[in-house]
């Protein structure tokens, strides 16, 4: 498994990261700050964020400087991790996870593995990053199985697994229709939110 740069004893802990978007609705319930993390060695075809795979791209951020700016951002409900994978990198994403989990917000993870085989990994922090974890949507994403009535989900073979009773799928906001957005962040055109919708918004 790749750890992110600048996660050694000697410096502060740090995530390699892809894109932020800091209030989003179209990635989990409620408000949210969504961070995509850099770096994919799953790198399903299809995949709407292809430039996420290369483990050398994106941009190195302390855990600490992205907690802050996370728990400054008003009126949002949680913080939303996408990828990239983020357990790529389970150290300094448990690190984040756990500060902002601890502050009283929720976490939602979008990984393209399954449940099953992060549990059979057996890494403590691996152990420590799902610990967090209130939604997980789990499994590689199917380009030939898109999800048409789940909310927040890519593919029809991936599953949430709602991990603490913190939500329930029972919730009207779960079956709501899809949606994707379209932001200005630092002067960057970002386009995220349902695969599909978003892979046909971009030019």
């Amino acid at each position: 498994m790749s750890t992110a740069a600048g996660t050694s004893p000697s410096s502060a802990p740090s995530l390699r990261v892809a894109q932020l978007v800091p209030r989003t609705e179209a990635e989990g319930p409620g408000h949210r700050f969504a961070l995509w993390v850099q770096g994919c060695a799953l790198r399903c075809p299809g995949c709407c964020n292809p430039e996420m795979f290369a483990f050398e791209r994106g941009t190195v951020m302390t855990v600490e400087d992205l907690a802050a700016r996370v728990l400054a951002t008003p009126g949002i409900e949680g913080l939303s991790l996408l990828g990239g994978e983020p357990f790529s990198q389970p150290g300094p994403a448990a690190d984040l996870c756990e500060r902002v989990r601890a502050a009283g917000l929720s976490i939602m993870v979008f990984t393209g593995f399954t449940l099953a085989e992060l549990k059979a990994q057996a890494h403590p922090d691996v152990e420590r990053l799902l610990a967090t974890v209130d939604l997980l949507v789990d499994g590689r994403f199917e380009k030939d199985q898109p999800e048409t009535r789940r909310r927040w989900i890519g593919s029809r073979n991936q599953v949430m697994h709602f991990l603490t009773p913190r939500y329930s799928p029972d919730e009207p906001r779960f079956s709501a229709p899809n949606t994707a957005e379209v932001h200005f962040v630092d002067g960057k055109l970002v386009i995220n939110g349902w695969p599909e919708l978003a892979n046909r918004l971009r030019p």
